[in-house]
């Protein structure tokens, strides 16, 4: 009997000594004073090229007529879409290309930068036709909650807001739709903007485009009850457990 009690009382400390209230996890706590003023002049805009994105280009001559092969069977016509060559935007907003060399594009729009390149190539070549778009627009999302789950998804197009690549990660699925960061920039002194979807500025602020590499963080609900039982669960299992084979090795001694 006393080994039994003996048994119980080390599960008992092994139980609680092991288990804390956990609360959610939250991967960032910012104070007011981290939160930067809303970039109010961005709402609205096209995306504009930054550091470390991927250029993907395309110049053709004669004003594009070669990206186009006539199919004499059916007499559609179908893109030549194998051209693509990728460029690396570099740290300050310069990318080296053919006959060029070292270009600034760091601010620019794909628009803008089609047509600059347009009248520099136009130099070398007969009625150029330049394409550009950028290959590695992706954005990371923590959604928040026990269910969500964190994404990276690459953007189709230039001009994805907050809240469209919310959509594409599944929604906010326990989160605290009005307390979402968007962390921008270096990690190391990163800007962070508050969102409230709550309210109808914040969902205008939602309209934001996004930049590559930009991370959208949901905090989760706090749910300390509910998180505290999932912790304490496989230790009761266990003791439950224990308990049962001890009332058992009982039984059996009392039957011999």
């Amino acid at each position: 009997m006393r080994n039994k009690y003996l048994i119980v009382c080390m599960l008992t400390a092994l139980c609680f000594s092991s288990c804390k209230v956990f609360m959610p996890t939250r991967l960032l706590r910012a104070t007011k004073a981290d939160i930067s003023p809303f970039p109010q002049e961005e709402r609205y805009t096209e995306y504009t090229i930054a550091p470390n994105d991927e250029l993907a280009i395309i110049v053709d001559i004669q004003d594009g007529e070669t990206i186009f092969e006539q199919n004499s069977a059916n007499g559609t016509a179908r893109g030549n879409s194998n051209n693509w060559h990728t460029y690396t935007v570099e740290f300050d907003g310069c990318v080296k290309l053919p006959r060029i060399g070292r270009f600034p594009v760091g601010g620019m729009t794909t628009r803008e930068l089609e047509d600059t390149l347009e009248t520099i190539y136009g130099q070398y070549m007969n009625s150029p036709m330049v394409r550009a778009k950028i290959s590695n627009h992706r954005v990371t999302i923590f959604p928040g909650g026990s269910g969500g789950t964190a994404k990276v998804i690459t953007l189709q197009h230039d001009n994805t807001t907050l809240i469209e690549a919310l959509a594409l990660a599944g929604g906010i699925t326990d989160g605290k739709g009005y307390n979402i960061k968007l962390i921008r920039g270096d990690l190391k002194n990163p800007i962070v903007y508050q969102v409230d979807l709550s309210t109808i500025e914040g969902m205008k602020q939602a309209n934001l485009t996004l930049r590559a590499n930009d991370i959208i963080y949901v905090e989760p609900r706090l749910k300390p009850i509910t998180r505290f039982l999932n912790e304490l669960n496989p230790y009761i299992t266990l003791l439950s457990t224990t308990l049962l084979i001890i009332n058992s090795v009982n039984q059996i001694q009392q039957k011999l």
